[in-house]
């Protein structure tokens, strides 16, 4: 299954109905066009979550990817000694900390640095890939398709937070799991669901 998201709708592909999703539309994949289902959602006229059945969603995710450019960035989910996670608040939005790989750089390092300079922390180490996330969005008039690489990440006696003011973010902060519903009252769909795994 792949998840693409848009501002807040979520386009889900798969060969069949998932059955932990709830609360879609069925997409007519007969007229389905990526670029003209995105100037829609940024036009304002969808909203929620758009299911794409197909045969071979694979194939059909390879064929979308085509329309754009692909940018990379990476991210952290980063927790501390009382396992809380941390977050950053940015555009009247909770959000995890992330950003774009500079020219050379491994998606590992990049998230990593990205971290550090957004929270003004150090972190101690970086685990697994959690997974990878498709954002799309328009950058000087180009249709972009963001794929972020999420690390496990960890860092320990960092209580003072410096967030990037220079990067719109006006707080940092470290939340428990059950204070996940103040973030998924102000967030992204993207980072909603990456929540919901996290309570997992």
């Amino acid at each position: 299954m792949y998840r693409i998201y848009i501002n807040d709708v979520t386009l889900i592909l798969n060969d069949i109905a998932p059955e932990h999703i709830t609360n879609y539309q069925e997409i007519d994949n007969q007229h389905f066009n990526i670029l003209l289902f995105y100037q829609q959602v940024k036009a304002e006229k969808l909203s929620g979550r758009y299911l794409f059945l197909s045969p071979n969603p694979s194939l059909l995710f390879r064929k979308i990817k085509k329309s754009f450019k692909i940018v990379r960035a990476a991210g952290g989910i980063v927790r501390n000694e009382e396992n809380k996670i941390l977050f950053i608040f940015r555009n009247g939005k909770w959000d995890l900390p992330k950003g774009k790989l500079d020219k050379g750089e491994k998606p590992r390092q990049a998230a990593v640095r990205e971290v550090e300079e957004e929270c003004g922390i150090t972190v101690k180490s970086i685990g697994s890939r959690v997974c990878k996330t498709w954002h799309i969005y328009e950058f000087g008039g180009q249709e972009i398709l963001k794929r972020t690489s999420w690390y496990n990440m960890e860092a320990f006696n960092q209580n003072r937070l410096i967030p990037q003011k220079a990067e719109g973010i006006t707080k940092a902060k470290w939340l428990a799991i059950g204070d996940f519903k103040k973030v998924s009252e102000a967030t992204y769909p993207l980072i909603a669901d990456m929540i919901n795994e996290i309570e997992i």
